[in-house]
C-alpha cells in the first residue's frame, strides 16, 4: 500500500557542495541507484526482445505489431501528468516498487502464458499495455529520487548519468534478450527477466531518500487525469519552461523511434541488410547515447539551458538528415553515433531545466507533462510514419521528419526569445 507523504527529513538531505564531474557516481546513494536503474531499463528492453519474436511468431499480426507501439507509449502520453501528481504525494520509493513490481508480475504472466501454450490475442494486449502503464508510472517518480540524491548545481550531471545508465540498458538489452531466448528459450528467458526488476525494488527499501526529502513539501489537493492541461496553464508564465515542453514533444513527433523502424530499409540501400554491417547500424546510435553521456559528463562543458537544448536537437534533426540522404556506410554509421550523443544531450538537458524551473509545489506534475510531450507523443511519430511512409517511402518520412525538427527547433528559440523580451501584462 502507498502511504501519503506527509513529512520531511531534513537530517537525511544530501550535500550541497559544489558539483563534481560523475558527482553522481561518488554517492554511496545516487551510485547504486543509476546501476539499478540501468539494470530496469534492461529487463524493460529484454522483454521487447523476446515477446515481440513470439508475438509474430504466433499471430504473425502487423496490426498487433503496430499496437505494440501504441500501447507502449499511449500511457505516457494520457497518464503522465496524473502519475506525476502521485509523485508528489506519495513517497516515491513505494511508487518505484509498484513500477517495478508490474514490469515482473508482466514478464511472469508473459512465462506462464508462454509455458502453457495458451496465449490469446486479447491477452498480449491487456500485457502489452499493462508494461506501457510500468513505464509511464515509474518516468516522474524516478525523475524526483534524482532531486533529492543531487543538489540543484549537480542535478543536470544527475539526469544526464541517469539517462546514460539507462542508455546502457537500452543497447545491453538486445544482446542480453537474445541470449535468454536462445540459450533458455522464450518462456524460462523471460521468467528470468523478473530478475532484472528485483535489485531497484529492493534498493527502494534501503535509500533514506523519498522524492520529498530536499524540499519537504506536502501536496494536499488531489489531482485527476482530467486536470491534466491545467498544469501547462500554470506555468504558461515560464517561457523557457514552456519552450522546453514543447521541444521535447516536438523531437518526439519528428524523429522519435523513426531511425529504429526505418533501419531495416537503411540497410537495404547501405548493403547491410544483414549480418555485421546491420548490427553495427544498429549499435552505432544507441553508442553514441552511452558514450556520449559519459564524454559530456567528463567535459563538463554543456550549461543546462533552453539554447543548449535547442542546439542538441538541431543537430539531432541534421544528423537524422544525413542518415536519411547518405549512401556511404562510413558516414551513415558516424551520424548515427553523433544523433545518439544529440539525443542524449536534448533529453538530459529538458529534463533537468524542466526540473530545476518548475515550481516546488507543482514539480512531480510538470515533470510528468515532459514525460507526456517527449515520451507520449511518440505514439503520434507511428502516425506520421504510416501516412508519410505509404507517400514517400519510410526513409523518405524519416527526411521529412528530420526537416521538421531543424525547422521547429530553430522557430521555438525564435519565439521563446520573442515572448521573453515582451514586458509583462
Amino acid at each position: 500500500m502507498l502511504e501519503e507523504f506527509t513529512t520531511s527529513s531534513a537530517s537525511t538531505a544530501p550535500s550541497t557542495a559544489p558539483p563534481r564531474r560523475f558527482g553522481a557516481l561518488r554517492d554511496r546513494h545516487s551510485r547504486p541507484y543509476l546501476v539499478t536503474a540501468g539494470l530496469s531499463m534492461m529487463g524493460d528492453n529484454i522483454e521487447h526482445v523476446i515477446t515481440y519474436w513470439v508475438l509474430w511468431q504466433v499471430f504473425h499480426s502487423p496490426a498487433l505489431v503496430g499496437f505494440q507501439v501504441i500501447s507502449h507509449w499511449l500511457p505516457f502520453l494520457t497518464l503522465s501528468v496524473w502519475f506525476g501528481s502521485l509523485a508528489e504525494r506519495f513517497d516515491c520509493r513505494r511508487i518505484i516498487q509498484v513500477a517495478q513490481g508490474l514490469f515482473a508480475f508482466v514478464s511472469l504472466v508473459w512465462g506462464v502464458l508462454f509455458l502453457t501454450g495458451s496465449l490469446q490475442m486479447w491477452q498480449a494486449c491487456v500485457l502489452l499495455v499493462l508494461h506501457g502503464c510500468a513505464g509511464a508510472l515509474w518516468g516522474p517518480a524516478e525523475q524526483l529520487m534524482l532531486h533529492d540524491f543531487a543538489a540543484p548545481p549537480e542535478l543536470p550531471s544527475a539526469v544526464r548519468l541517469n539517462a546514460t545508465f539507462k542508455s546502457l540498458g537500452i543497447l545491453a538489452g538486445p544482446v542480453v534478450g537474445s541470449a535468454l531466448l536462445l540459450g533458455l528459450g522464450q518462456s524460462w528467458g523471460i521468467l528470468a527477466n523478473t530478475i532484472f526488476y528485483l535489485p531497484m525494488t529492493l534498493l527502494m527499501l534501503r535509500t533514506p531518500f523519498t522524492g520529498h526529502v530536499r524540499d519537504g513539501f506536502v501536496r494536499t489537493r488531489r489531482l485527476s487525469i482530467l486536470d491534466t492541461f491545467s498544469v501547462l496553464r500554470t506555468v504558461r508564465d515560464d517561457k523557457v519552461l514552456i519552450g522546453l515542453v514543447t521541444l521535447g514533444g516536438l523531437v518526439a513527433v519528428c524523429v522519435g523511434t523513426s531511425l529504429q523502424v526505418a533501419m531495416p530499409s537503411l540497410g537495404d540501400r547501405l548493403g547491410a541488410g544483414s549480418g555485421i554491417g546491420y548490427g553495427l547500424l544498429l549499435f552505432a546510435n544507441g553508442a553514441g547515447g552511452v558514450l556520449g553521456g559519459v564524454l559530456l559528463e567528463a567535459s563538463g562543458r554543456i550549461r543546462p539551458t533552453l539554447a543548449s537544448a535547442v542546439v542538441a536537437t538541431v543537430l539531432l534533426g541534421t544528423t537524422t538528415v544525413v542518415v536519411a540522404t547518405s549512401h556511404w556506410f562510413g558516414l551513415t554509421l558516424l551520424a548515427l553515433f553523433i544523433g545518439g550523443v544529440a539525443s542524449l544531450a536534448a533529453m538530459s538537458i529538458g529534463q533537468a531545466v524542466v526540473q530545476l524551473r518548475a515550481p516546488t509545489h507543482e514539480r512531480g506534475r510538470v515533470v510528468g507533462v515532459y514525460s507526456m510531450m517527449a515520451n507520449g507523443l511518440r505514439t503520434g511519430n507511428g502516425v506520421s510514419l504510416a501516412l508519410l511512409g505509404s507517400a514517400v517511402g519510410v526513409i523518405g518520412a524519416v527526411l521529412v521528419g528530420a526537416v521538421a525538427l531543424v525547422v521547429g527547433a530553430v522557430a521555438i528559440a525564435a519565439l521563446t526569445r520573442i515572448a521573453r523580451s515582451r514586458p509583462a501584462t
